[in-house]
């Protein structure tokens, strides 16, 4: 069991994930949260087989609390957003846990989130802490907060800070992300309203006439609600907040020539909220001697893949695995590299896949998505 003394930036599924993983390992794990406390906030995520299997290594409280709270779609369909033609179906729940070793879940992020903390300290936990600068030496790191705190002689940092990283600044300079010229509308409303649109138990998509316009839905809270997030051009809006209220009246003018079926979805809305949508390009490094990233800090990704979340909670049990003998700082640069290696093929590849927007549009085989194991991958 190694003992390295470890900083993870951000508390969101990636960093909570690094932490159990890490802290399990023995090692010595402290998250650095910008937030004052935990708040439920964010959107409501798609688990697939290949990440909830990832969690599941994580241990049996987690595994257990996500599917307490999550929903098991039937189906991934895909249908066609004029005539309503079904163009592919996946069976899923008992199905994929049979093919893959997992379900698929459909979960608020606060209720993911909560799981993960509840298995790591809190103490642990260090909120309020928003990241100012980094100093890295060859055999370390120490980094200060804008409250003028610092964590010093840290043997390894990792950024899992989202999409504005100040850890990814700090390793290989400042860039924007990029608007995409996409926004997202997303809502929750009791299944009841719309229980009549058929499959309304499954993971639908509805494939817009634009490759930057769709409808998806799918349950929540086994099944209680029903999450509706659609997707269209609009290079005129740039809040990036996912927390900007959005006006329902506008949502359905986008998707007015729908089929009936999605236009009923959306006729069941009350509120919507809006944001836009930020990606960045595939990076050809993650790591810089004792610090590297994890999740959007180092692959930011459109969500037409549903693998965001996924890919942050994979990188997570890799990079555990690849420090689990690790007990020598001078032993991390070479842990990263390998945990490198692992992983940025299949994060670049799924970036650069959700950026064109036609995975199993038209059927197609998902399980070099779905049947990844992260617990099991051979190293590198």
């Amino acid at each position: 069991m190694g003992q390295l003394k470890i900083g993870i930036v951000g508390a969101g599924i990636g960093g909570l994930a690094a932490a159990n993983a890490l802290h399990q390992a023995g090692h010595d794990v402290t998250v650095f949260e910008q937030a004052k406390q935990f708040f439920r906030v964010g959107a409501d995520i798609n688990l697939t087989p290949n990440a909830v299997r990832a969690l599941d290594g994580l241990g049996p409280d987690i595994a257990q609390a996500a599917r307490a709270s999550g929903a098991r779609p039937t189906h991934r369909i895909s249908r066609m957003w004029d005539t309503g033609e079904e163009t592919s179906r996946l069976p899923m729940s008992d199905e994929a846990e049979r093919k893959y070793g997992a379900p698929q879940l459909t979960i608020h992020r606060a209720d993911l989130l909560a799981a993960l903390a509840e298995a790591f300290p809190l103490a642990r936990v260090r909120f309020d802490k928003r990241a100012e600068s980094i100093a890295a030496t060859d055999t370390g790191v120490g980094i200060r907060f804008k409250d003028q705190s610092e964590a010093t002689e840290l043997d390894l940092l990792i950024g899992a800070d989202g999409i504005h990283s100040v850890v990814r600044n700090a390793m290989f300079g400042a860039e924007s992300p990029r608007f995409t010229g996409v926004v997202a509308f997303r809502a929750v409303v009791p299944t009841v309203r719309v229980r009549d649109v058929p499959n309304i138990a499954a993971f639908t998509k509805w494939w817009g006439p634009s490759p930057e316009s769709q409808i998806v839905t799918f349950p929540l809270n086994q099944g209680r609600d029903t999450f509706i997030f659609a997707t269209t051009a609009q290079d005129s809006w740039h809040e990036e907040s996912w927390t900007t209220a959005g006006n329902v009246e506008e949502l359905r003018g986008f998707y007015a020539g729908f089929h009936p079926d999605a236009r009923a979805l959306l006729d069941a809305c009350d509120a919507v909220l809006k944001t836009a949508l930020y990606e960045r390009d595939p990076l050809t490094r993650w790591s810089n001697g004792h610090m590297t990233l994890l999740g959007d800090a180092c692959h930011p990704m459109m969500p037409f893949m549903a693998q965001g979340a996924g890919m942050a909670i994979e990188d997570a049990v890799v990079l555990a695995r690849n420090l689990s003998d690790v007990d020598k700082p001078a032993q991390v640069p070479a842990a990263l590299a390998r945990y490198e290696a692992m992983r940025i093929e299949r994060a670049s590849s799924i970036q650069i896949g959700s950026r064109g927007n036609q995975w199993l549009k038209a059927g197609g085989n998902a399980d070099w998505v779905y049947g990844y194991d992260a617990w099991s991958v051979p190293m590198a």
